[in-house]
């Protein structure tokens, strides 16, 4: 199974302080047992590293887990062409989606893949042109 996989699911697991990080730990471990590719623009790491800088006041810390995501076995990171930042561009003129948000639903679209994220916002516009996973806050 291949999943396109949210800055905002990456943090969450990449942050022990995050709320949501237990959750996704579990989540992103059965899925693991499962041969589940975590798929993401490029964008995610500049994203995941802005975030987890911003939140842990760490630089190193951010770019530990940039590397820890690049390194990961199971996990496809999608360079940002010309034709995904046309559909992306699109989506977000369309259906109100935030630029980077948009990005993520081209990726879900153009790989006919489901969206795992815990953007509310992103999910419901998303919801209209891909599949959206909600993963169980508990």
């Amino acid at each position: 199974m291949f999943v396109v996989v949210d800055a905002s699911v990456w943090v969450s697991r990449l942050v022990e302080s995050d709320e949501f990080h237990l959750p996704v730990k579990g989540w992103m471990n059965s899925q693991q047992e499962q041969d589940t590719t975590f798929v993401s623009p490029s964008l995610l790491l500049a994203e995941v590293g802005g975030v987890v800088s911003r939140v842990t006041g760490k630089p190193d810390l951010a770019l530990n887990a940039i590397a820890r995501i690049e390194n990961l076995p199971n996990v496809r990171i999608v360079e940002m062409e010309k034709a995904l930042m046309d559909d992306a561009s699109r989506f977000a003129a369309s259906y109100g989606l935030r630029g980077a948000d948009s990005v993520y639903v081209a990726v879900a679209s153009a790989l006919k893949i489901p969206l795992v994220t815990f953007d509310v916002d992103q999910r419901v516009r998303g919801s209209k042109l891909v599949d959206v996973i909600e993963i169980p806050a508990e």
